[in-house]
């Protein structure tokens, strides 16, 4: 009987071929090991620097996130910053008041569940993690009311979880501001 065309040397020439391409395959999967390997341990021994704990048995009763600290202020500064807190199925402060054109920062966290939120058409978008609060700065260019929904799921009530910003005027907002309390929308 004769062999297939080429005979022994294709046969020898494909499994060269295979050969590499397995060492190939096995050197990047080894490469892809290694990375994880030498990534994680050193995130676990150098964590990130920006990390910021909070205490959800107590966030409610003492520090940062007690409830007459929530909302919209103005520090001595100038600077304008919103506290807030994610918890089944609501943000506190449900309204929360912004001027344009400003910087504002977003401080928040979460008591029972991961949430999150993206504030309308704009680039304010985080999550928020029990135990652990969420920074970050950004300013509004648009004046009037966006809705703020809760982009991770949370239970069965999380299509019902939503909260509203309100951007103001800059010039309204501070006056506005200047009575040194708390800013929100909610109405009382």
């Amino acid at each position: 009987m004769e062999s297939p065309a080429g005979g022994p040397e294709s046969e020898a020439v494909s499994i060269a071929a295979e050969r590499r391409w397995t060492i190939v395959v096995v050197a990047i999967v080894a490469l892809l090991v290694l990375m994880m390997i030498v990534t994680g341990l050193h995130w676990a021994s150098m964590p990130p620097s920006r990390v910021e704990t909070v205490d959800v048995k107590t966030v409610h009763v003492r520090g940062e996130f007690v409830e007459s600290n929530l909302g919209t202020a103005v520090a001595s500064d100038g600077k304008v910053t919103v506290r807030l807190i994610a918890q089944q199925y609501s943000f506190v402060p449900q309204c929360i008041v912004v001027p344009a054109d400003l910087p504002v920062t977003f401080r928040g966290t979460a008591t029972d569940a991961i949430h999150g939120f993206i504030v309308g058409r704009t680039n304010a978008n985080t999550m928020l993690i029990p135990g652990f609060v969420s920074t970050f700065t950004t300013s509004f260019h648009a004046t009037g009311e966006l809705l703020m929904p809760c982009h991770e799921y949370c239970g069965t009530g999380h299509e019902a979880m939503w909260g509203r910003v309100q951007v103001l005027p800059a010039d309204e907002f501070l006056a506005k501001a200047r009575a040194g309390e708390r800013l929100s929308c909610v109405p009382r």
